[in-house]
């Protein structure tokens, strides 16, 4: 049986079609006509498109979320804590892939305005110019998690003080030569303050040497520049900007004939739980990326209701040792 809809209970109730979509959306409408249409909506069932009603409304209890993308673990975690702490306050997440495409990520935004959201987050990888511009223009709350941006409320990883305890562990461990697989440094949380806390520690002892190369956020991406870098340079530590990369460099590792963490070493930012080859447990840092979702969902709700908000909010980290760094 196909689903009713708005022309079959009009023509069953005897009235116009904008008469029951008046009733749905509690316009005025006689007792009479009411109590006709009540009942024949409960004789057949009929459950009204809540988004639909809900564009027509002051209020959508609707919140855009922009993803970067759906495939990683870090922003599928953050994504369900911030659907979760969305519907435990009775508001409903409307989520946007943009496959790392940045001009995705514009008409996205411009999508959710013309939706009439309540608010939007965007868990950002870069933020441009065409962002900033966008973001100035907007008339609903807007929440930027993972980069920081001066015209608008963010919530970031504390990036800077995990690349310096990576950088102090390698230290630690007494590793000289040292190869740095970051990203391009559009991205000011991972490729610029991730990698500027290493690199600060690093510096710190001149006998250190230190190589780098610049990959995107994929494993094979990761694999190929790193099986080039690593055939003609020999660090004793590869530092990954993420656990994706780190995959990719063991991967290249393996392929050239040599073991990691006996003949080089390797180290990570994310904290999946899945990088486990042939034995080793990656050594990386942990972003709390549940309470990263939740503090999200309460933020947007609390700016939504036009409750003060930090401009900033820092989330932290915890180091995890695994058996992939070799002590010389």
């Amino acid at each position: 049986m196909s689903k009713i809809t708005i022309n079959d209970i009009a023509e069953i109730a005897g009235v116009a079609k904008s008469t029951v979509s008046r009733y749905l959306n509690g316009g005025n409408v006689s007792e009479k006509t009411k109590e006709k249409l009540k009942k024949v909506i409960e004789e057949n069932n009929y459950q009204p498109n809540a988004f639909a009603q809900s564009l027509k409304a002051k209020s959508t209890r609707f919140v855009g979320v922009i993803a970067p993308c759906l495939d990683s673990v870090v922003t599928s975690r953050t994504l369900m804590a911030i659907d979760e702490g969305l519907r435990a306050e009775e508001y409903n997440s409307l989520i946007l892939n943009t496959s790392l495409n940045k001009e995705l990520e514009i008409e996205k935004l411009e999508n959710l305005i013309r939706l009439k959201v309540d608010g939007i987050i965007l868990v950002a990888t870069e933020i441009t110019k065409q962002h900033k511009d966008i973001i100035k223009k907007l008339n609903v709350p807007i929440l930027i998690v993972g980069q920081q941006c001066e015209s608008a409320k963010c919530i970031v990883n504390d990036d800077y003080n995990a690349g310096y305890k990576i950088g102090e562990y390698v230290t630690l461990n007494n590793h000289k030569k040292i190869l740095y697989v970051g990203v391009d440094e559009r991205d000011m949380a991972v490729g610029v303050q991730r990698k500027k806390g290493v690199f600060d520690k690093l510096k710190e002892y001149s006998d250190i040497e230190i190589r780098e190369a610049t990959t995107e956020f994929t494993a094979d991406s990761a694999e190929k520049i790193s099986f080039d870098v690593l055939k003609e340079y020999d660090p004793t530590v590869v530092v990954c900007a993420t656990d994706k990369i780190a995959l990719g460099v063991c991967r290249a590792i393996v392929k050239l004939g040599k073991r990691i963490k006996d003949d080089i070493s390797v180290t990570g930012f994310g904290g999946y739980g899945m990088l486990n080859i042939g034995g080793m447990e990656l050594t990386t840092i942990k972003f709390n990326n549940d309470e990263t979702g939740k503090i999200s969902a309460d933020t947007i709700i609390k700016m939504i209701k036009k409750e003060p908000v930090p401009v900033s909010q820092i989330i932290g980290f915890k180091f995890l040792e695994g058996n992939s760094v070799k002590k010389i």
